[in-house]
């Protein structure tokens, strides 16, 4: 993430089932198997995510006004299921489903608050058994919210001056479309957006067509590399628009609000200069586009770093830059596993900030390890362990983070060594997930090194050292 802190909102679920009354003919209930779970238990947002299946592509339909804010939406979700099920969930808060339906045929749906359940009759039952692939339609509609995380910062569905942008971490992605709302089930998209002419929509991916007709512009972007459903993003207003291609092959398009356009120029014409010198550091660019998205100021508030194209409310500068970008390696490339493992993608996202600062502005790596460790904030609790969901984008997880990549390389003693080990892990989860427990087990394998000490004191230790030595 950018430079605001976040965290999940998510109450307790409410455990009232409300029908919506589209449950089908005779027959439902017939599936064998069992209900995927209600929840995936993250170590913090355990009603989050769901059990029994795994998404392979999201089709997201739009039809937006943004100036009554209210979207019409059609998801079709492509999944294969990991059990026998005879039901499963989606997450999805707010809007009114319309309809659903699980390979072509009407499927009876509750819901509970964030929670949809759907249950299949028992024509389709071979298509639910554990390895098969089945297509779940959603038809609804509504005006999406805006979610208030426990450090109360916002998300889901933000207005804009003069639009809208769908922010998603850790899980506001849920306010606009349903689906297995965690980092751990990554998927394709292909997300289709209909708008008043002279608007412009802009998503994830690429943007394979556009065609204008009659008042409404409709915008079509594909993702083919998976992405988690925090990262997925929908900006609708007015922009300057901008593609063009770097000098190593890879697509670059930007969005930029009018009023941000000249300010924002400078730093983003250093994108493709940004995204080669990563590349040199952390291994090749994980997609095959990049760019950015930036609206006025305090729209949102703060960046994030959606796939390919990172949101900036307001024009960035380079820092800022080089760490939402650094983030496409290190988060939307290399996804957590679970939202405990966050520092990975910050810490790494921090630490590519000291290494531009180092090679680009003069200042040693060592100075910006220096500064953090002398930081209060730093030390509020170990970067492995926040201890609520309001912490997961706090000071020691950013800071404290990037310490320990720095104890890392110090560790090792040699920079080639060191940089090896860092392209290794980005090669070695491109386009997965991962733990903190697979990166210290990494990090020992590669180096042949007895780590322990240094895990206990940077990334679990529950106080400074005496000495940053």
């Amino acid at each position: 993430m950018g430079v605001r802190p976040t965290a999940l909102i998510l109450a307790l679920v409410t455990t009232t089932v409300v029908s919506l009354g589209t449950a089908c003919s005779a027959g439902i209930g017939g599936v064998e198997g069992t209900p995927g779970a209600a929840g995936l238990r993250d170590p913090y947002f355990p009603k989050v995510g769901n059990g029994g299946y795994d998404v392979t592509h999201y089709d997201l339909i739009f039809d937006v006004e943004p100036a009554a804010q209210h979207l019409r939406g059609t998801a079709v979700i492509t999944a294969r299921a990991t059990q026998d099920l005879s039901a499963f969930n989606l997450d999805l808060a707010g809007l009114t489903v319309e309809s659903a339906q699980v390979e072509g045929r009407p499927a009876a749906v509750n819901r509970a608050a964030r929670e949809l359940t759907l249950r299949p009759d028992a024509e389709v039952e071979s298509h639910l058994h554990k390895g098969r692939t089945f297509r779940t339609v959603v038809r609804y509609s509504g005006s999406p919210l805006t979610l208030t995380d426990p450090d109360k910062s916002k998300e889901g569905w933000l207005r804009t001056a003069d639009g809208s942008v769908a922010l998603g971490e850790p899980v506001g992605a849920m306010a606009w479309f349903p689906g297995n709302n965690h980092p751990s089930d990554k998927a394709s998209y292909d997300v289709t957006v209909t708008v008043p002419k002279g608007l412009t929509a802009v998503s994830n991916g690429e943007l394979t067509s556009r065609r204008t007709s009659g008042d409404t512009t409709t915008f079509h972007w594909h993702t083919a590399a998976p992405m988690a459903t925090y990262l997925a993003t929908l900006a609708i207003g007015h922009f300057d628009t901008k593609a063009s291609t770097t000098p190593d092959g890879i697509k670059v398009f930007t969005a930029v609000d009018p009023k941000s356009a000249a300010a924002s120029a400078r730093t983003l014409a250093r994108i493709p200069e940004v995204v080669r010198w990563e590349a040199e550091r952390f291994g090749p660019y994980p997609f095959s586009s990049t760019g950015a998205i930036v609206d006025r100021p305090n729209d949102a508030g703060y960046a994030l770093e959606t796939q390919n194209r990172p949101f900036f409310s307001g024009p960035p500068d380079v820092g800022l830059l080089v760490h939402e970008m650094s983030h496409q390696w290190f988060g939307d490339s290399v996804t957590p596993e679970s939202w405990r493992d966050m520092w990975l993608n910050e810490g790494f996202a921090t630490y590519a900030e000291w290494l531009w600062q180092a090679d680009k502005e003069g200042v040693p790596v060592q100075d910006s390890f220096d500064r953090a460790f002398a930081s209060d904030a730093n030390w509020a609790f170990p970067p492995a362990d926040p201890p609520t969901a309001a912490d997961i984008s706090q000071p020691p997880v950013y800071g404290r983070g990037a310490m320990v990549i720095h104890k890392i390389r110090q560790a090792v003693g040699d920079d080639k060594r060191f940089f090896a080990l860092v392209r290794g892990w980005t090669k070695a989860h491109r386009h997965g997930n991962a733990s903190t427990a697979d990166f210290t087990a990494y990090a020992k394998k590669t180096t042949g090194m007895d780590l322990t000490d240094l895990w206990n004191t940077w990334l679990y230790g529950r106080s400074r050292p005496a000495a940053k030595d």
